[in-house]
C-alpha cells in the first residue's frame, strides 16, 4: 500500500466525479497531480497540488478548485481534516485508523510490502563495474559496485526486469600491456631475475601467480618466442585470470552479474563495423577537422582530417572521432556498439555505473546511443565521485598487493562486506564520499550502519524481553496481526507508523530518479523513530515501556510496531545487500 498514491487515485476520483456533476470540465489532465508529506509536518499527513495544476487548463481560481474538493475530502472517514493553505494547495490530515490499516499491512505482507508493479515488467540494463581486466579492484570500484547493485536490487524491487551487465574492456592497449606484465613474471616464474617492472607495465604483485600459472601450464614453451609469437596466447591467459581475481573480489560483496560482454568479441563478430556502416549510411559520420579544444595554445594543436561522428545533431558540444591516427577504432567506436548491442537484446532502458574520471564522456555516450537506436533506449549514466579511505583523518593510501592502491578486499576485509555496502550507499553517488576507518567501528549514534542495525537488533530484544516477562503472548508473526493496533496511541508510536507507511513511497521515488541512496537516509529516519520511543520508555516514560506485563494487550500492539520496524529495516538492508543482525556483538 503506498499511502500516497492511493490518496492521490482518490484525489483524481474526486475530480472526475466534480467533472461528471458539471462543476469542473471534462477530460482534464490529471497526470501532474501529486499527493506529498507537507514540507512541515504541523501542516498535516498529506499535501495535495491538485488545485493549482487544474486551475489554468479549467479556466477557474485554484481555490475555487480546492474549495470543491475538500468538501469531498472531509466527508471521507479517514480524513480527519482537509484545510486549504496559500494559493489552492490542500493539506490533509488523516485519522490514526488510517494509520492502523498500514501497520496491519506491512504485519500482513511482511518484507513484500513496499513491493510494486510500477516497472510493469519493463526490462532494464544495469551495467556496473566494467572495470579494465587488468588487476583487483580498488576502493573507487567499490562504490560503483554497491551502487549498482543496490539500484538493480531497487529496481526489481518496484517490478523491473533487471539485467545486471559486465563490460569487459579486453580490446585496447591495456590488455596488452597486461600480457607484457604477465610474460615479465612469468620469465621470472623460471628464475629470471627481471628487476624492477618497466614504467607502462602493472607492477602489483598480483602478477606473480599470473606468471607462475602461466609457466606450470607451458614450462618454457615462451621464452624463446618473439612478443608477436606470444602475446596473443599469454593475452587471452592474462585476461581470463584477471576476470577470475575480480570475479572473486566481487563475491566478497556477494555481487553477481548476470552477463559479461566483451569488447573484443564485438570487435571480432564485426558488430563495430557494423553499427559504424549504418551511422555512415545515414549522414552521422564524416571527414571532418575539429578546432582545437579549449584551453589549448596553436602550437599544441595540429589540425588533421579525421572519421567523425555528428554527436552535436543529438545535443553533444562537439563532433566526435571515431577512429585514431593509425586507423584503427577509437574505445567509442566500440562502446557505441556495445550501446547498440544491449538495445538489439531488448534493453530500452540502459543504466550505466562509472567512475569519477569518466565525467566528460557522458555526453557523447548519451548522444551516441539516441543515435543508434533511433531514439529508442534511453541512458541514464550515473558517476560515481571518488572515495577517500582515512583512519581517524588521515588518508590511507597504499596497498603492497596491488602496488599502488587500496584493494577492494582489503577493504572488505578490515570492516566487512555489510560495512563496505552501507556506508558507500550513504552519500548521493556525485557527491565525494570520504570513508573512515575509525568512524565505521564506532558503536554510536553517529556510525549509520550501527545506528541501524542496533534498531534492528532491538526489536529482537523486544521479543526475548516479551518471551521472558509475558509467556503468554505469541511474538510471531501471524499472531501479532490479531493485535488491537488502536492500543498505540502515544505521539510517538503513531510518528513511527507514519515513517514505516512512507516506505513505498520512497522506494518508487528512489527507484524512479536511480537513487538509492535515498533508502539509507530513510532507514537513518526509522532507527531514529524506533529509538526515540525505546527511550522515552526505558528513561522518560515508564507507561510507553514496549513490553508491559500488567498489560498484555498494550503490550501485544507495541511488539507489533517492533515487529513491522524489524520488516522494514530488514527489506531496506536487502536491498542494500546487507545482512540484519538479530543481536550488536
Amino acid at each position: 500500500m503506498n499511502l500516497f498514491s492511493e490518496y492521490r487515485n482518490r484525489i483524481v476520483d474526486a475530480v472526475e466525479e466534480l467533472a461528471s456533476n458539471g462543476d469542473l470540465p471534462h477530460e482534464l489532465d490529471t497526470s501532474r497531480i501529486s499527493v506529498e508529506p507537507p514540507r512541515d509536518a504541523s501542516h498535516g499527513d498529506l499535501a495535495t497540488n491538485a488545485a493549482m495544476v487544474l486551475a489554468k487548463q479549467a479556466g477557474m481560481k485554484p481555490r475555487d478548485i480546492a474549495e470543491m474538493l475538500v468538501t469531498g475530502l472531509r466527508a471521507q472517514s479517514e480524513i480527519s481534516a482537509a484545510e486549504i493553505a496559500g494559493p489552492g494547495f490542500i493539506n490533509m490530515r488523516l485519522d490514526s485508523v488510517a494509520w492502523y490499516a498500514v501497520l496491519a499491512e506491512i504485519l500482513r505482507r511482511g518484507q513484500a510490502f513496499g513491493a510494486s508493479d510500477m516497472g510493469t515488467g519493463r526490462k532494464v540494463n544495469v551495467e556496473y563495474v566494467s572495470a579494465n581486466p587488468t588487476g583487483p579492484l580498488h576502493i573507487g570500484h567499490a562504490r560503483g559496485t554497491v551502487f549498482g547493485d543496490a539500484l538493480a536490487a531497487l529496481l526489481e524491487k518496484v517490478g523491473y526486469d533487471v539485467c545486471r551487465e559486465y563490460y569487459i574492456n579486453d580490446a585496447g592497449a591495456q590488455v596488452d600491456a597486461l600480457a607484457r606484465s604477465a610474460y615479465l613474471r612469468y620469465r621470472e616464474a623460471h628464475g629470471e631475475e627481471i628487476g624492477e617492472i618497466p614504467e607502462g607495465l602493472y607492477p602489483g604483485e598480483y602478477m606473480v601467480p599470473v606468471g607462475q600459472a602461466l609457466a606450470k601450464r607451458d614450462g618454457m614453451k615462451w621464452l624463446d618466442e618473439p612478443e608477436h609469437v606470444w602475446l596473443p596466447e599469454i593475452r587471452e591467459f592474462s585476461i581470463n585470470a584477471m576476470m577470475n581475481l575480480i570475479r572473486d573480489d566481487l563475491s566478497t560483496l556477494d555481487v553477481r552479474h548476470d552477463i559479461f560482454t566483451s569488447e573484443r568479441s564485438l570487435v571480432e563478430m564485426g558488430k563495430v563495423d557494423d553499427v559504424l556502416e549504418n551511422l555512415e549510411g545515414r549522414g552521422l559520420i564524416y571527414t571532418g577537422v575539429l578546432e582545437p579544444p579549449k584551453g589549448k595554445k596553436p602550437d599544441d594543436w595540429e589540425a588533421r582530417p579525421q572519421t567523425l561522428f555528428r554527436a552535436t545533431d543529438f545535443k553533444d558540444d562537439v563532433d566526435r572521432p571515431l577512429k585514431k591516427s593509425d586507423g584503427s577504432w577509437t574505445y567509442f567506436a566500440s562502446d557505441i556498439a556495445y550501446h547498440r548491442d544491449k538495445y538489439v537484446r531488448g534493453f530500452t532502458d540502459l543504466i550505466d555505473v562509472w567512475g569519477a574520471d569518466h565525467g566528460g564522456y557522458v555526453k557523447r555516450m548519451v548522444a551516441a546511443t539516441d543515435a543508434v537506436t533511433e531514439q529508442g533506449a534511453r541512458l541514464d549514466v550515473k558517476i560515481c565521485q571518488i572515495v577517500r579511505l582515512l583512519e581517524n583523518g588521515e588518508q590511507v593510501r597504499m596497498s603492497k598487493r596491488a602496488g599502488n592502491f587500496v584493494t577492494l578486499r582489503d577493504l572488505v576485509d578490515e570492516v566487512g562486506s555489510g560495512v563496505v555496502r552501507f556506508i558507500m550507499l550513504t552519500r548521493k553517488n556525485d557527491a565525494p564520499l570520504d570513508f573512515d576507518l575509525a568512524f565505521v567501528r564506532e558503536q554510536s549514534r553517529e556510525n549509520p550502519v550501527f545506528y541501524v542495525q542496533y534498531a534492528h537488533a532491538r526489536c529482537h530484544s523486544v521479543m526475548r524481553m516479551a518471551a521472558d516477562e509475558v509467556p503468554e503472548i505469541d511474538t510471531a508473526t501471524e499472531a501479532l496481526q490479531g493485535a488491537d493496533l488502536s492500543q498505540l496511541t502515544d505521539e510517538a508510536e503513531l510518528a513511527l507508523i507514519k515513517t514505516l507507511a512512507a516506505w513505498p513511497r520512497t522506494l518508487e521515488s528512489a527507484a524512479e530518479a536511480h537513487e538509492p541512496h535515498r533508502l539509507a537516509f530513510f532507514l537513518l529516519e526509522v532507527a531514529s523513530a524506533f529509538h526515540g520511543l525505546w527511550t522515552k520508555g526505558s528513561r522518560e516514560n515508564p507507561s510507553l515501556r514496549m513490553v508491559r506485563n500488567d498489560a498484555p494487550e498494550l503490550t501485544r500492539a507495541r511488539l507489533g510496531l517492533a515487529r513491522a520496524t524489524q520488516i522494514v529495516i530488514a527489506s531496506g538492508l536487502a536491498i542494500f545487500g546487507v545482512e540484519p543482525v538479530e543481536e550488536m556483538r
